[in-house]
């Protein structure tokens, strides 16, 4: 499913779009998890216009951070090596101006209980988060991302390195993974969508494994079908495509092949298109006009000599 997804996706002009969806649906999953009220339109508002007025502030300072943090994790996904400073960077910019204890960008030196779970001792944290970044630069490069991205979501969890945002921290280093070994290239996985639907099973999966001896096997199933359900949303998105409008358009195989051609010749003249895709001029304004109207394509020049090409977000 996932060489589905980037096999179909490689060269569409509205990958930004999805991108941009996939961060807004992430913050919203993310911080709901933890009690933020706001809505997924109000986030997506926030994402368009960060420093616009707020009137719930913490809510509205903590959604702002994820989408920091986020484009943070964005920006270091070609990084080969994770360091400590690299994580308590990310850290710091989940927390900044939301930490009800603690202080963000540092490990806690505050015992905790989670639930059933009590974490380690303050005085353990700094080896065992040495020990979980040992193990993320070196031996989890021989298993798949799908595993890695959920041990190392569940470590941070059980470790709860920081006096508060574990979880927001959890998820976006699990995001962090799929990216850095190219799962999710292009950034267009709202894998924490998967975890709010049904938050208690979220819960629940995370505190089975902590109380059952290591063993991740219940854990690691459980990641893997969000995964599979991700990839499936994502392929229905591809399919439907909804960009800059209400106009909704499937894709059909020629109107795949000609986004195919235009990102590759740059824009192409109506006789060129139909010649190309071996159909009448009707035909291939049929297949064309769909996309105008959906955003994924444009006409350039006068009536006469105006060309077709891809549209940029």
């Amino acid at each position: 499913m996932r060489q589905r997804i980037e096999d179909a996706s490689i060269e569409l002009a509205w990958i930004p779009a999805l991108q941009k969806d996939s961060r807004t649906r992430n913050v919203h999953a993310s911080t709901a998890i933890e009690g933020n009220p706001l809505t997924l339109a109000e986030v997506r508002a926030l994402a368009e216009d960060p420093d616009s007025p707020r009137t719930v502030p913490r809510s509205g300072r903590e959604v702002v951070n994820y989408l920091a943090g986020l484009r943070y994790v964005e920006q270091h996904s070609a990084d080969k090596r994770i360091t400590e400073q690299g994580l308590l960077g990310l850290h710091r910019i989940l927390g900044n101006g939301v930490m009800d204890q603690g202080a963000e960008g540092e490990y806690r030196t505050i015992r905790m209980q989670v639930g059933p779970h009590r974490p380690a001792d303050p005085a353990e944290v700094p080896r065992l988060m040495d020990e979980l970044m040992e193990w993320w630069n070196g031996p989890s490069i021989e298993l798949s991302p799908v595993i890695t991205s959920a041990v190392i979501h569940h470590r941070l969890e059980t470790i709860h390195p920081f006096a508060d945002g574990n979880g927001r921290a959890g998820r976006a280093v699990a995001l962090w993974e799929l990216y850095r070994r190219g799962f999710d290239k292009h950034h267009i996985f709202s894998v924490d969508d998967y975890y709010w639907e049904d938050r208690p099973a979220y819960y629940a999966a995370l505190a089975f494994a902590q109380t059952g001896g290591e063993d991740l096997t219940s854990w690691l199933e459980y990641s893997a079908e969000g995964i599979r359900q991700t990839l499936e949303r994502v392929w229905s998105r591809i399919q439907t495509v909804n960009v800059g409008g209400s106009v909704r358009i499937v894709l059909r195989p020629r109107q795949e092949r000609l986004l195919k051609l235009l990102a590759v010749q740059g824009s192409m003249a109506p006789a060129e298109i139909w010649e190309a895709l071996g159909v009448s001029r009707q035909g291939a304004m049929n297949l064309i006009n769909p996309m105008v109207d959906a955003g994924l394509v444009e006409k350039v020049g006068t009536k006469k000599t105006g060309r077709y090409k891809l549209r940029t977000p």
